[in-house]
């Protein structure tokens, strides 16, 4: 079996404007370390993250704790945002129709598209290794609908307060054949307004 390890990253400082370079907060970097508590006692064979600063710096102590260099995987940055994208009526839309985005941000089935081609390419690389995978809410949430096209909205409005949040998604080749909950960090989500 292979076993991918999705890390929601940490509380981000949503003061910086540029999502990509977007740091954790104090409080996030100290729950860094119950990422490591959670992965201590599990063999990982290697590590991927998105290129954003918050969910590579979140994954960063558990791979070096377990002897592991981080691969960037351009494919698994966030959702690009558009202005104003942050509310309950904007998720309410884009998870009706994933093809609906703002004009000036990217719709939900480009996200899953271009993190599925990912995580499909770890699959067949690293069948039956235990992978980490340094991730975003948005990101996580398209992944999870692509196994499970009954998660929706609900769902990501109840991940979106996780962080960190740690999945793991078992699979016999490319099947989805196990999925567990490992970690649960709850934090308000406090980018723009709900």
């Amino acid at each position: 079996m292979t076993n991918i390890y999705f890390v929601r990253h940490a509380q981000p400082d949503y003061a910086f404007a540029e999502a990509s370079k977007r740091p954790l907060t104090e409080e996030g970097e100290r729950d860094t370390l119950k990422v490591v508590e959670a992965m201590k006692d599990i063999r990982l064979d290697c590590a991927i993250s998105s290129p954003y600063k918050r969910s590579y710096d979140t994954i960063k102590q558990t791979a070096d704790e377990h002897g592991l260099d981080i691969a960037i995987d351009e494919r698994l940055h966030e959702r690009i945002n558009g202005k104003n994208s942050n509310n309950i009526e904007m998720f309410r839309k884009r998870w009706a129709d994933l093809s609906y985005s703002e004009s000036d941000g990217e719709c939900l089935q480009s996200v899953m598209d271009r993190n599925i081609a990912a995580v499909n390419d770890m699959l067949d690389a690293h069948r039956d290794e235990n992978i980490m995978v340094g991730t975003h809410g948005t990101a996580l949430s398209t992944i999870l609908h692509y196994y499970d096209n009954s998660f929706g909205v609900d769902d990501f409005m109840r991940l979106i307060d996780f962080m960190p949040y740690i999945i793991r998604l078992g699979f016999e080749g490319r099947e989805l054949v196990e999925k567990e909950e490992i970690l649960i960090v709850k934090k308000e989500f406090k980018g723009n307004n709900r």
